[in-house]
C-alpha cells in the first residue's frame, strides 16, 4: 500500500494510520518532493515519476494507493501513466490538475498569496490549518498540521531562492481511461471546488464509487482517523 500525503502536510499525516495498516500490508508513506524531508530539485521532476522510481527501488510491482488532495492528484497522475503499477485507487479529497476553479478557491488563492508577499508566513499557515482542516479535527491534529505546513513552506521558499527554479512536470490525466476499482471520498465541509472535483472523478472514472463524508472536512483521515482506516483497509481487501 502506498500513501500519499496532502499539499499542506507531509508524510506525518498517516501517523494515525500506521499501527492498522502495517499490520496487514506492506505500507510505504514518503515525502513528496517540497514536502518533510523531501527538498525540490534544481531541475525538471514529476512527481509521478518519483512514485514509478520509489516502486521499482523497493520491487513493488503493484499498489493499492490512498492519496489525500495533492496526493489524490499524483495518484490519478500515476493511473494515468504506469497503469500497470496501480491496483486499487483511493482519492481522498483529490486536486485534478486543470480543473475549474471557484469564487472560494480563488479566494484562498488571493488571501494566501497576500500573505507570503507581506511575509507573514504564520499568518499563510494559520489560513491553511482553518481552512483545510474539518470541525472533527481536534487541537493536537491541528498543530501537527499547523507544523507540517510550515515545513513545507520553509522547503519550498529555500528552493524558490536558490539561483536555479525547479520545475514540476504537467502528467495528463483523462479519468475515463483509468480501469482500476476506485472509492472517491468527498467531504460535507470541504471547499467546494474539491466537492466538485469528486463528483466529476465519480461519474467519469468507468469503476468508481462516491462515498461523501457529510462530518468530514478537506483532510478526513485526520479528522477521523480509525473511520477513514478502516474504509482504506476495507477497499483494499474487498473482493
Amino acid at each position: 500500500m502506498l500513501l500519499l500525503h496532502s499539499g499542506v502536510c507531509d508524510r506525518r499525516m498517516w501517523e494515525p494510520q500506521w499501527a492498522t495498516l502495517t499490520t496487514s500490508f506492506r505500507v510505504v508513506r514518503p515525502d513528496l518532493r517540497g514536502f518533510g524531508e523531501t527538498p525540490l530539485p534544481a531541475e525538471r521532476f514529476s512527481f509521478a515519476a518519483d512514485i514509478v522510481e520509489l516502486l521499482d527501488f523497493l520491487e513493488i510491482e503493484r499498489a493499492c494507493i490512498a492519496g489525500s488532495s495533492l496526493g489524490g492528484r499524483v495518484a490519478l497522475e500515476l493511473a494515468s501513466s504506469a497503469p500497470e503499477r496501480v491496483e486499487r485507487l483511493i482519492l481522498l479529497c483529490s486536486a485534478l490538475r486543470g480543473f475549474p476553479s471557484t469564487p472560494d478557491a480563488d479566494a484562498f488563492e488571493a488571501a494566501e498569496e497576500a500573505m507570503f508577499e507581506s511575509g507573514d508566513l504564520d499568518g499563510a499557515v494559520e489560513l491553511n490549518v482553518r481552512t483545510w482542516l474539518g470541525p472533527e479535527a481536534d487541537d493536537a491534529t491541528r498543530e501537527l498540521v499547523r507544523v507540517m505546513q510550515r515545513r513545507a513552506f520553509e522547503v519550498q521558499v529555500a528552493a524558490e531562492e536558490g539561483p536555479e527554479q525547479p520545475e514540476m512536470t504537467d502528467t495528463p490525466v483523462e479519468p475515463a481511461n483509468i480501469l482500476v476499482p476506485t472509492l472517491v471520498v468527498s467531504g460535507g465541509t470541504d471547499m467546494d471546488q474539491f466537492q466538485a472535483v469528486a463528483a466529476h472523478l465519480a461519474e467519469a472514472i468507468p469503476d468508481a464509487q462516491h462515498v461523501p463524508l457529510d462530518w468530514a472536512g478537506h483532510l478526513p483521515s485526520l479528522e477521523r482517523p480509525e473511520a477513514v482506516t478502516e474504509l482504506i483497509a476495507d477497499f483494499c481487501t474487498e473482493a
